[in-house]
C-alpha cells in the first residue's frame, strides 16, 4: 500500500484498503471556516445536539476577517456562540489568520493525520505528511455529529521533481508549470505525491505552496513523505507524538511524471484559468493596477522576506496599489520582528488583517471593472477578486513585489541576483 492508503486504513480500523474502496474513517482534525454557516444549520437539521469530539474541531473566522458587512458579523457571531455552547476551545477568531497557516503555526497538524476542513486548499497539509482534504457543509456537519466521514480510496499519482531552482524561481513557479502542463482537471479525486531531489532544498513554507496548489489540479489530497525538514519543523513546535507511514516498495502509482526544474524560469498564469501558464517573459510590460501578496498560498514569512528584499529603499509605482496580507498572526509578528513590515510599508505597501482578504473577492482589496492584478494567491477565475471584467495574473511573491515596483509585469530575477 501507499503511505496514504495506510493512513486511511488505520482511520477506518482496517488492515488494508484498495483503490476505489468506500470506507468510513475517523477524522483526526476537522475545521470549519466562516464561509460555511450552513455547517451549523445542517448539524441541527440532522438532529445534532452535542458535537461528537469538540477537542478535534477548529473554527476559523478567516474569510471575513474582520467582518465588513452586517451579514458577515452575524455569521461570525453565530460561530462564536456555537463554540462556546459546544465546548469547542479551538476558536481562531479574526486576529489569527488563514486556517492552513494557523494550524501550521500552532503545530496542530502532524504526519499520519486525517484533516478535513471546509476549504478546498486543505491539500496544503500534505506538506506535513498528513491526508488533508476539503469538503462541503453537510459533510462537515456529519463529522460534527459522528466524528467520522466516508471516503473513496483515491488513486495516487507521483510527480518527481529533480534539479535546483535558479535565482528568482520558487515553488510557486514549479507548481504553476506542473498545472500548466497537466491541466486543471488532471488530479480530480487523486492524491498528488511530490518526490525528488528538489524537495531536499525546499523549506516547509515552499512545500506548503506546492501542496496548496494541487487543488488547482483538482486533487483530493497531496503528500510529501516526512523527512528531516518535516521533523525539524515539528520539533520546533514541540511535536514529537505522531505516526509516520511509508509506501511499500511494490506500490504501483496510477501515473508518474518527471520534471527537471533546473532550467525553469519564472512562470505566470494568465486570465482566466490557473492552467493557462506561460513563461513570465511573454507578459513582461503588461500594466497592473494592483499587486496582491498574501493568504494561504503566498503570505508566509519567506514570501514577505523576498518582497521586502526587492522593494527595500525603493517606492512602488505611483499608479499601483500593493496589498500585503500575512497568512497568520504568527507570520505578521515574525515579519515585524525581522523588519520586513517596516520595509514594505515604507515602500508604499498597504497591510491588511491576516486572513483571506481579496483572494475570494468579498472585501479588502477587490478589483474594479477593467483593472489588472498580479497576485501570489491561487486563482484567477473571472470575478475571483472582485469585478468579473477584471484581469488576474497568478505568479510568485517575488514577481508580485517586482511588478508593484514597476507598475507592470516584469521578470523578478533581475532584483535577486
Amino acid at each position: 500500500m501507499h503511505a496514504i492508503e495506510k493512513m486511511l486504513a488505520k482511520a477506518a480500523g482496517k488492515s488494508s484498503v484498495t483503490t476505489g474502496e468506500i470506507i468510513n474513517c475517523t477524522v483526526d482534525l476537522a475545521g470549519i471556516n466562516d464561509l460555511y454557516l450552513q455547517t451549523l444549520r445542517s448539524f441541527y437539521e440532522m438532529g445534532g445536539k452535542q458535537v461528537h469530539s469538540p477537542e478535534k474541531i477548529v473554527v476559523f473566522l478567516d474569510h471575513y476577517a474582520p467582518a465588513s458587512t452586517i451579514s458577515q458579523a452575524d455569521n461570525q457571531k453565530q460561530f462564536r456562540e456555537f463554540c462556546w455552547e459546544q465546548g469547542i476551545h479551538l476558536l481562531m477568531d479574526v486576529d489569527q489568520g488563514v486556517c492552513h497557516q494557523v494550524l501550521a503555526d500552532k503545530g496542530l497538524v502532524c504526519p499520519g493525520q486525517l484533516v478535513v476542513i471546509t476549504d478546498s486548499h486543505t491539500t496544503t497539509h500534505g506538506a506535513f505528511g498528513a491526508f488533508g482534504t476539503g469538503v462541503g457543509a453537510t459533510d462537515l456537519a456529519i463529522i460534527l455529529m459522528t466524528g467520522q466521514l466516508w471516503f473513496r480510496v483515491p488513486e495516487v499519482i507521483r510527480i518527481n521533481l529533480e534539479g535546483q531552482l535558479r535565482k528568482g524561481v520558487y515553488a510557486k513557479d514549479v507548481v504553476l508549470k506542473i498545472i500548466g502542463t497537466l491541466g486543471a482537471d488532471y488530479g480530480v479525486y487523486r492524491v498528488v505525491e511530490f518526490t525528488g531531489t528538489l524537495l531536499e532544498t525546499l523549506s516547509i513554507a515552499e512545500r506548503m505552496t506546492l501542496c496548496n496548489m494541487t487543488t488547482e489540479l483538482g486533487a483530493k489530497a497531496s503528500y510529501i513523505q516526512p523527512d528531516k525538514i518535516t521533523l525539524d519543523f515539528l520539533h520546533d513546535k514541540g511535536k514529537y507524538d505522531y505516526e509516520i507511514f511509508t509506501t511499500d516498495s511494490g506500490f504501483k502509482y496510477a501515473a508518474e511524471h518527471n520534471f527537471d526544474v533546473s532550467s525553469l524560469g519564472p512562470q505566470i498564469a494568465v486570465p482566466h484559468s490557473v492552467d493557462n501558464v506561460f513563461d513570465i517573459e511573454e507578459y513582461v510590460g503588461t500594466p497592473i493596477n494592483q499587486a496582491f501578496l498574501g493568504t494561504c498560498t503566498g503570505g508566509r514569512v519567506e514570501d514577505l522576506a523576498v518582497a521586502a528584499s526587492i522593494v527595500k529603499g525603493k517606492n512602488i509605482a505611483a499608479r499601483t496599489r500593493f496589498l500585503v496580507v500575512p497568512a497568520s498572526k504568527g507570520v505578521f509578528l515574525e515579519a515585524m520582528e525581522k523588519g520586513y513590515v517596516q520595509v514594505l510599508v515604507e515602500a508604499g505597501a498597504t497591510f491588511v488583517t491576516p486572513g483571506c482578504a481579496a483572494c475570494l473577492g468579498t472585501h479588502q482589496g477587490m478589483l474594479a471593472s477593467g483593472e489588472t492584478c498580479i497576485t501570489a494567491s491561487s486563482r484567477n477565475f473571472p470575478g475571483r477578486m472582485g469585478h468579473s471584467e477584471a484581469r488576474i495574473f497568478v505568479s510568485s511573491p517575488a514577481a508580485v513585489a517586482a511588478a508593484a515596483l514597476e507598475g507592470r509585469i516584469v521578470d523578478p530575477s533581475k532584483y535577486l541576483r
